[in-house]
């Protein structure tokens, strides 16, 4: 059984909007996920989705790997808080006003399902 993963580091979103879209992805096959990213309204979905082919393209290159892209699925995907770049904002009368500019990283690993063998009944005569 193949697993493999890619991660993406110091994305320009929040790990919370990230998040979100790879709740939608989880435990899907490949070209689902890759489906439902493509037709996401999310911005950080572009981004997901290039995790998502680098992880693919990671499993093909391993020697274990059977060759059927239709048979990975999207095992696991998380996205953690990387730091965050702190900004100041004038405001009025003096004050400053603090801006956060949070970035995530990104990873997500696919698996290879389990190839299901089919047990063929023997039919004997006279039944």
């Amino acid at each position: 059984m193949v697993r493999a993963e890619a991660t993406a580091k110091y994305i320009r979103t929040s790990a919370q909007k990230a998040g979100l879209v790879l709740d939608l992805i989880r435990g899907k096959d490949v070209n689902m996920a890759l489906s439902a990213l493509q037709f996401s309204r999310k911005s950080v979905a572009r981004d997901v989705a290039k995790v998502l082919r680098s992880a693919v393209a990671n499993a093909q290159q391993q020697d274990a790997f059977g060759g059927d892209v239709a048979r990975l699925f999207v095992s696991s995907c998380c996205a953690n808080n990387g730091p965050s770049q702190k900004r100041v904002r004038p405001a009025p009368m003096g004050r400053a006003f603090r801006i956060v500019k949070r970035t995530t990283h990104l990873t997500v690993a696919v698996t290879e399902r389990a190839q299901v063998i089919k047990a063929v009944a023997a039919v004997g005569k006279g039944q």
